[in-house]
């Protein structure tokens, strides 16, 4: 038998050893308490949802119109939270249902791992191939996603040192275009490191972090949604928004994904000038909070905090939070993550609706083009139950989606 099929072998043994011992939920909720009730009881609220609307989910949802799921066939940019929610109900419940539903919907992303026109392809393939690969030790899951970070780096820009957003490769539009979304795409990068011994994907991410790292925070910590280079010198430009209010206003998602991604990129090359970074922005985001802990859409915006809200900004803002509390040893940034996991259990879930097809409301895709105003919107579901099993079931997540530090 060679090495590789010997530990391939390994893998899904000790997986499956794994899978058979899963602390039931009320077991797994005394590890939280004063938070534990109220996040046990979403959790269980969020599986019973998936019980209910998962057998008839056609394709990936993307958001909702009138409380009802509307789908894309190929995954547009969120394809990977549907099955990373499956996943995640899957190791709270144990009902063998979400794990079929998962491997699935995974495999409809197929046809992606080849797709070099975005920067998307970790969120596409982390939450829905990597996660799948780490609770099955099937190895088709592993090497579709390492295809799929080869495709990334396509991406890369040598002469700006970051991988350009949006566009296909021969497109001059956007051709030097970064977004602060781009940091929760690294880890993709290094999982194929990790896993081929080839350090170029990891060497690309530190790059381009670095590059975000130098121009996106202001000396407040605040960040624009966009930052603009020279594509064919690599000269920066200066910054502007999509989804934000302006190019000087802070939009609370992008705030988010820098504040996990900045840690995550921490965690995978133990440099920490990523994780001073990463508390820069979580210090001006809980600075920024309202005290319902329900984001508003951009901190900066001129009606902020009287403004409309963004939940899946505090879903993800959480899981950073938690990332970081442990990362740092400080209890406050795990303290202001059950706030916001609280405040959202409370205030911004689906449970007096007959009609909702997602668990998590008062979210909102883009403003400015008032595309997607307090919707429902898939990646809310997925950090939402994703951040309450770190608190919950911390050996479960660390299982999926790999909480190791360098």
């Amino acid at each position: 038998m060679s090495v590789s099929r010997r530990a391939l072998l390994t893998t899904a043994a000790g997986t499956a050893v794994a899978a058979t011992s899963i602390a039931p939920p009320a077991q797994a909720a005394q590890k939280a308490p004063g938070h534990a009730a109220t996040l046990g009881e979403t959790a269980d609220y969020t599986v019973a949802k998936l019980r209910a609307v998962a057998p008839g989910v056609s394709g990936f949802p993307v958001g909702t119109k009138f409380e009802k799921w509307t789908y894309s066939q190929n995954g547009d940019w969120v394809g990977g939270f549907w099955p990373g929610t499956l996943w995640m109900a899957w190791l709270h419940s144990g009902e063998e249902r979400f794990r079929t539903l998962a491997l699935a919907s995974a495999e409809k992303l197929a046809p992606r791992q080849n797709d070099t026109g975005t920067h998307d392809l970790g969120f596409l393939f982390y939450p829905s191939w990597v996660t799948a690969w780490r609770l099955t030790g099937d190895d088709t899951w592993r090497t579709g996603a390492i295809r799929a970070a080869s495709s990334l780096i396509r991406r890369y820009n040598p002469q700006g040192r970051f991988i350009r957003a949006w566009g296909a490769l021969n497109d001059p539009a956007n051709a030097g275009r970064v977004i602060m979304d781009t940091m929760m795409n690294l880890d993709l990068l290094a999982f194929a490191s990790s896993q081929t011994g080839d350090g170029k994907y990891l060497d690309i991410a530190v790059e381009h972090a670095r590059t975000t790292q130098r121009n996106f925070p202001r000396p407040d910590g605040s960040t624009p949604h966009v930052y603009d280079f020279d594509p064919a010198s690599g000269a920066p430009l200066g910054p502007g928004t999509v989804q934000g209010y302006s190019p000087s206003s802070c939009w609370s998602r992008g705030q988010a994904w820098g504040i996990y991604g900045f840690t995550t990129i921490y965690r995978r090359t133990g440099h920490r000038e990523f994780l001073t970074t990463a508390r820069k922005l979580a210090d001006f985001a809980l600075g920024a909070l309202s005290p319902d802990h329900v984001p508003v859409w951009d901190y900066l915006a001129p009606q902020a905090p009287h403004d409309i809200k963004d939940a899946s900004a505090g879903a993800v803002m959480a899981c950073g939070l938690l990332d970081l509390s442990r990362a740092t040893g400080e209890p406050r940034y795990r303290e202001e993550a059950l706030k916001l996991l609280t405040a959202l259990s409370e205030t911004c879930l689906t449970r007096k609706s007959t009609r909702a097809d997602a668990v998590v409301a008062r979210c909102t895709r883009n403003r400015p083009s008032e595309d997607g105003i307090e919707i429902s919107l898939p990646y809310a579901d997925y950090y939402l139950l994703e951040g309450i099993l770190r608190v919950l079931r911390p050996d479960d997540i660390d299982r999926a989606i790999d909480l190791s530090t360098v």
